[in-house]
């Protein structure tokens, strides 16, 4: 059996399908799983323990991977990277700011404390604010798919606590990905991170970062411009690999 690549981090188990067609794309060019963290509604929301859990699956492998993750997906993949470099070849990261505790999660409680609406009005707000207009019945299953996921994600947020992450630096090739029109993390979030990856790495590691956002398609572009995503992600790994290639000529190893 082939051990995967790329690895695919998943918190938001009833958002996961808006990751399949991008999923789908990297597919046709590298072999790809999915590691999923699944949380009950008797658990503490804790990413500590989705680190702990991560890492038992990684531990085993003999070569580091590509690790990929969307919104709190992401925040997962930087905390594992943070602490265990070496099982990371890349990480790419999509609608992840610089300040990286910022998801849908947190609009949605901070204007449930600021308006005094109803749950499923405030849902389908927030539908509008993620996808835009939609039909009338896909309005209501995706209100339903948000509604879920507030309970069963490991965004760390609630209506009773707000947590802020302060940026986090790992000392792995980085790929930040956004989207221009994100209103959830905007583009002042994902430019960001230029600034604080340049100061906080060496120039080695400076050559390896990347940041690309994408004209439009809002906080799941990576869903309506799959191929687009796509073929920015595999230029990145492949720059990565001709880096290497490089480095191995001028140490004399070809």
């Amino acid at each position: 059996m082939t051990t995967p690549d790329t690895l695919w981090l998943t918190t938001s188990p009833e958002l996961k399908l808006f990751n399949n067609s991008l999923l789908r794309n990297l597919s046709r060019q590298t072999s790809i799983a999915q590691w999923e963290y699944h949380q009950s509604l008797d658990e503490p929301s804790s990413l500590e323990i989705a680190v702990t859990l991560l890492h038992d699956y990684l531990k085993s492998r003999s070569k580091p991977v590509h690790l990929i993750g969307h919104s709190t997906g992401g925040l997962l993949g930087l905390l594992y990277a943070r602490e265990h470099k070496e099982r990371v070849k890349s990480l790419t990261l999509l609608s992840v700011g610089v300040n990286p505790g910022i998801d849908w999660h947190s609009h949605y409680y901070a204007q449930r404390k600021l308006l005094p609406i109803r749950r499923q009005m405030l849902l389908s707000q927030m539908v509008y604010t993620l996808f835009g207009h939609q039909p009338e019945c896909t309005r209501r299953k995706l209100i339903a798919m948000l509604e879920k996921d507030l309970d069963n994600s490991a965004s760390p947020h609630s209506l009773y606590k707000h947590v802020s992450i302060s940026p986090i630096h790992v000392s792995v090739p980085l790929f930040v990905c956004g989207c221009q029109d994100d209103t959830i993390v905007d583009s002042r979030q994902i430019q960001a991170w230029q600034e604080f990856f340049t100061q906080n790495t060496t120039p080695e590691l400076q050559s390896k970062f990347r940041l690309w956002q994408c004209p439009q398609g809002g906080h799941f572009f990576h869903h309506f411009y799959s191929e687009t995503v796509g073929k920015e992600i595999i230029k990145f790994w492949n720059s990565l690999s001709y880096n290497s290639l490089i480095a191995a000529k001028s140490i004399g190893l070809y």
